[in-house]
């Protein structure tokens, strides 16, 4: 009983750390991106505009990366103290790729991060530029090798276990195993959805209230066309996700599809796509369901009456839980769609830009749903973490080594306290981070310090004072 009370609060806490860390991140990789936009977009035209912009989304993106370090590091902490067996075993890869992640992201983001942050005015335009690129990329990067460690999570190749190891036989096989293909790219269009509705909603708001609305109303535009192309290619690269699942991980996809029975009593596939759904008691079907007939099989299998395995398939005890992956997914498709919809009405009002400025401030309405909207970023990308970590139990390392296997050996008392000690930590980031981050947004952006860099002398550039010779006294010139 301890054993499995151990185990279910090392889940927890775990579950608890990963919840808030991954609320950052996203918004770090996609915020660089459009900060260089921006940015770009100031250099090239020469608008002021666009250097207040760039400076004030740059002081939330600034806090925002600071919460992102406070929680990653407990992050790397809590694998160490909650899955050591875990770590030690898949140290071999996992902690290599780690290790990739803080040479080739970390390290080479910290060298630009400064110059991005503090080199206003003392380096030249084009090298600040160039300093925002190289901290967007490197954001990129970082994301990737963690999507890589998750993704081989998911879908271990290229590696044996033996003697309690993970030892690596091909690393590119490891490296790029089949769940990150479509697991990376449909991490990073959720990084710049997240981003560019960030960016949306912040705008809106200052639209809605009157203020700086010419000003704000720019990137408004700007983000709400990029919605246009962004929000239905993280649809399909979803979709080609949910393929790779089903392909490798049945059991996570009947869990998440609430897929009971690969076949009806009368021996026919079952196919239908159930819209909400509920257990029975004793965990073999579902008590009630609205279902769509066909629409799963056409959704993984792309034919009519495909067969998609149950989980009447799996053994009852490699079945992971339902309702968590079962409704976290539905709340992700909801939110997705609903996202791409306010995309597509937002690019209808924004094709012609001289009436989107002049009439954008009337459509309160329209101004109204987009600062809502900017939440829902932050509720998929939750959901979506929470399906695609519940449905891989009872597995940490799937079909190699379960959960069990890989937490630490803690008692219960020493569980609780660890629980109740990053519980606190978590909460109190989140409070300090989202404080700040209204308080900047409250204030808005700064439109009375001197533009950098302005006039004819190069960025950077600090004239030395002029030192005259002293005056030399004349002497009477012989006659």
């Amino acid at each position: 009983m301890n054993n499995s009370l151990s185990v279910f609060l090392s889940r927890i806490d775990f579950a608890w750390i990963t919840t808030f860390h991954i609320l950052y991140p996203p918004l770090t990789i996609g915020l660089s991106m459009l900060l260089f936009a921006f940015e770009w977009r100031w250099l090239n035209t020469g608008n002021e505009r666009w250097y207040r912009l760039t400076r004030f989304f740059e002081k939330l993106f600034i806090i925002n990366f600071g919460a992102g370090v406070a929680t990653g590091i407990t992050m790397e902490m809590a694998f160490g103290i909650l899955y050591g067996p875990f770590s030690q075993a898949a140290g071999p890869f996992f902690g290599q790729v780690l290790g990739y992640e803080t040479i080739t992201a970390f390290m080479y983001e910290a060298g630009f991060i400064g110059l991005m942050i503090f080199g206003w005015g003392k380096i030249n335009r084009k090298m600040h530029l160039f300093a925002t690129f190289n901290v967007a990329l490197s954001s990129a990067l970082s994301g990737m090798w963690i999507l890589v460690a998750n993704s081989w999570m998911q879908t271990p190749t290229g590696i044996i276990l033996k003697h309690g190891l993970f030892e690596v036989t091909d690393w590119v096989s490891a490296i790029v195993n089949p769940d990150v293909l479509y697991g990376f790219p449909h991490m990073l269009i959720a990084c710049v959805e997240l981003a560019l509705f960030f960016v949306a909603g912040v705008s809106a708001w200052f639209v809605l209230k009157n203020r700086h609305t010419e000003m704000f109303a720019r990137p408004l535009r700007y983000a709400l066309l990029a919605l246009v192309i962004i929000a239905p290619l993280q649809v399909y690269l979803g979709d080609g996700l949910g393929e790779t699942v089903a392909r490798d991980q049945p059991a996570a996809l009947a869990a998440m599809e609430g897929h009971y029975h690969t076949y009806n009593k009368n021996g026919s596939v079952n196919t239908g796509w159930h819209v909400v759904a509920w257990p029975n008691a004793k965990g073999d079907g579902n008590a009630f369901a609205i279902t769509i007939p066909h629409v799963l099989s056409l959704l993984e299998t792309r034919t009519w009456s495909g067969k998609v395995r149950g989980l009447d398939t799996i053994k009852p005890d490699d079945r992971p839980p339902v309702v968590v992956p079962f409704y976290s997914f539905r709340v992700m498709v909801a939110a997705g769609m609903f996202m791409m919809l306010v995309a597509f009405w937002g690019g209808w009002l924004a094709i012609r830009p001289n009436s989107f400025l002049a009439e954008i401030p009337q459509n309160r309405l329209f101004l109204r749903v987009v600062v809502f909207s900017a939440f829902l970023p932050y509720l998929s990308v939750w959901v979506g973490w929470w399906t695609r970590e519940v449905a891989r139990q009872p597995w940490v390392v799937y079909g190699l080594m379960r959960t069990a296997q890989g937490v630490s050996h803690m008692s219960v008392p020493l569980e609780v306290f660890w629980l109740v000690g990053y519980m606190a930590f978590e909460i109190t980031v989140f409070a300090g981070t989202w404080y700040f981050l209204a308080k900047v947004i409250r204030q808005g952006p700064d439109m009375t310090s001197p533009v950098v860099g302005e006039g004819d002398q190069p960025l950077g550039h600090i004239e030395e004072p002029k030192h005259h010779e002293p005056a030399q006294p004349e002497y009477p010139r012989p006659a």
